[in-house]
């Protein structure tokens, strides 16, 4: 049985490992990411009378809008996005990358931007009444917290953008560095 073999069950299990801590760290990260998207719905409500709904910005004149959830979900996004890179650093990929916190992130941050953009298309798809995939709004008609449709968006868009993140994440921004053989030389021994 060869050294290759052996190690498969091996990098196998420490793989799954990796996936289960990226998990919880993503859970925890979901729940950090729907506690500020929340947050910033409920202050912009308080503060200027902000329905998530409401048009932020039109796009270029044509009938295509940025909405207020899409700037609540990039809040979120930026604060959980932050939250997970500490929590996968410390622990998911420990001891893995000997990069500086800062040359860490930004992989990690555009790895998220790639889920984010993904889960921004979802989200929107399933807030827009006109899309075939939108959230009904006999159900989601915001009479409560549990029947509010941007909440249900975004943690709908979370959960299809997580395992697109997670791969990203382990083969780019994680990666194990490469090793670069320079020189291979027999070892000199001293004779006496």
């Amino acid at each position: 049985m060869g050294s290759t073999e052996k190690m498969r069950p091996g990098r196998l299990m420490s793989g799954l490992s990796q996936f289960i801590k990226f998990g919880i760290v993503g859970g925890s990260g979901t729940v950090v990411n729907l506690l500020i998207a929340a947050l910033s719905k409920k202050i912009a409500g308080w503060t200027g009378g902000i329905h998530e709904s409401d048009v932020f910005l039109n796009l270029f004149g044509t009938e295509f809008n940025i909405r207020w959830f899409n700037v609540f979900l990039t809040i979120a996004f930026l604060v959980a996005n932050t939250w997970n890179y500490q929590l996968n650093r410390m622990w998911t990929f420990k001891g893995i990358s000997t990069r500086s916190w800062f040359r860490g992130f930004f992989p990690f941050l555009l790895t998220g931007i790639g889920a984010f953009l993904v889960s921004q298309v979802v989200a929107t798809l399933l807030m827009n009444p006109t899309s075939p995939i939108a959230l009904s709004e006999a159900v989601f008609d915001g009479s409560t917290g549990f029947r509010t449709k941007f909440y249900w968006a975004t943690v709908i868009s979370i959960v299809v953008a997580m395992p697109v993140n997670f791969l990203i994440n382990k083969f780019w921004a994680f990666r194990r560095p490469k090793v670069k053989i320079v020189e291979v030389r027999e070892p000199v021994t001293q004779e006496s």
